[in-house]
């Protein structure tokens, strides 16, 4: 593996999770990779024992070399010390450093993309933190007004117009401006960071039927629809207002390279049923590339060495793969 494999910053996430458990497995079964994760080295050293792995984790600074098949760290230390499956809120101000720090990493030219494990948003809400979420916290490191999360697996990417929202508050949250605002990052991150040249996009209607007509709501004819026809003036190769309930066929999946969905239980359970422990979360939009694993903490296996590495080995080969786009 030459030095030319990027670098890839990694943040565990919440420390009384299986996020350090499973950025060691990764480690351990993929060896081709060359991660810089951004923790406190005892934190992983722990997960080590709990694995009984002896790999080696070298404390980094600025200027080392980060060598593929092992596990650099740049530490930041805990609060106090974690206990699996018992996330402590002294431990918050811990969780968000690292990725502020991760993202300077980036900025400063030592990594060339973020990768998150899960974090635990109550957790830092209970330490008097408002905390939507990642994609959120993120879009404020990068300065971004408007970012777009994305879910992907083999065969389906799934793009959310509205993300943590309650269900009754949606319907006011999409805009023509907001939604013309998240297909053309879309639209545009499929071309700059996946390599597709022309990307063929099928945006969701927001009621059942995408509205029928107008009898079953006014948002897909009054909202969607002309932000549709717009881009498609343009020359954007784009469908829609798509039932929801048809959107997810065989052909339809296969005749498009990503799915516009308006709120997050709309598109994701599709997504999660056909690639769960596959799928990927992506940032569209922001300054820097990062990508997640698409599962939680697990609390009730950590410290067990159960988890599985298989979403965060995604998460890791895309974000190589979209670095390699730049």
């Amino acid at each position: 593996m030459t030095i030319d494999v990027p670098v890839l910053a990694v943040t565990p996430g919440e420390p009384s999770g299986v996020g350090p458990e499973i950025v060691l497995k990764l480690v351990r079964q993929h060896p081709e990779f060359r991660l810089l994760a951004v923790a406190d080295p005892q934190l992983l050293r722990q997960a080590g024992n709990v694995l009984g792995y002896h790999l080696k984790i070298t404390e980094w600074e600025p200027g080392d070399t980060v060598v593929a098949g092992e596990l650099a760290c740049l530490p930041l230390k805990l609060a106090r010390p974690a206990r699996p499956g018992r996330p402590d809120p002294e431990n918050a101000a811990y969780v968000l450093s690292t990725l502020r720090r991760a993202v300077q990493l980036i900025e400063e030219g030592h990594a060339a993309a973020m990768v998150t494990g899960p974090i635990h948003k109550a957790v830092i809400n209970d330490s008097g933190v408002l905390f939507s979420g990642h994609t959120e916290f993120l879009a404020e490191l990068g300065h971004r007004k408007q970012v777009v999360m994305m879910l992907a697996a083999p065969g389906l990417r799934v793009a959310l117009v509205t993300t943590h929202l309650p269900l009754r508050a949606v319907a006011d949250a999409i805009s023509g401006d907001k939604l013309e605002a998240v297909i053309r990052i879309t639209e545009t991150s499929l071309r700059h960071r996946f390599g597709i040249a022309q990307p063929r996009l099928q945006v969701l209607g927001l009621n059942p039927h995408a509205g029928e007509g107008g009898h079953l709501g006014q948002e897909d004819d009054q909202v969607i629809r002309p932000v549709i026809e717009r881009l498609r003036a343009e020359g954007m190769d784009i469908e829609g207002p798509v039932p929801a309930d048809t959107a997810f066929t065989p052909p339809a999946i296969a005749a498009c390279d990503a799915v516009v969905a308006m709120y997050h239980d709309q598109g994701l359970p599709v997504l999660k049923h056909l690639g769960f422990g596959q799928a990927v979360n992506i940032t569209l939009g922001l300054p820097f590339i990062r990508t997640s694993v698409d599962h939680g903490t697990a609390l009730d296996i950590a410290g067990t060495g159960k988890a599985d590495a298989g979403s965060l080995y995604q998460a890791v080969l895309t974000a190589q793969q979209m670095a390699g786009q730049l």
